[in-house]
């Protein structure tokens, strides 16, 4: 296993603990995070607004490595993400594309249908 796999393995766990804050850390100074529906955020500052934002409603978390792999700066990494939003169950496949730089997140772009995240909140 490269660094940068350690990283985002270790990335991916943090969520777990729902604190933007020790997130946004994994990122560069200048990094940007293109949740896929949504503008590209980049900064710290922008970074940890947003990511705050979505983690508001969210009681819990677990996401699920399926599948991990690695070349060069780039790490992909397939994935289930479990969240509970308020008493709703969101089971939500992911893929993440991530550009390291210097042991940092320098961009992650996360790709998944937004018609699973929203069905599953529907009453």
């Amino acid at each position: 296993m490269t660094n940068d796999e350690e990283i985002i393995r270790n990335f991916i766990l943090a969520w777990s603990r729902l604190d933007a804050e020790e997130l946004v850390k994994y990122f560069s100074k200048d990094g940007v995070y293109h949740n896929m529906p949504a503008s590209p955020v980049s900064g710290h500052d922008n970074l940890k607004s947003f990511i705050s934002a979505f983690l508001k409603n969210w009681t819990s978390t677990e996401w699920d490595i399926l599948n991990l792999v690695s070349k060069g700066n780039i790490v992909i990494a397939e994935r289930l993400d479990r969240t509970m939003v308020g008493e709703k169950a969101v089971n939500l496949p992911c893929c993440g594309v991530f550009e390291m730089e210097n042991g940092k997140i320098k961009v992650w772009r996360d790709y998944f249908d937004m018609a699973t995240f929203s069905n599953a909140l529907k009453d």
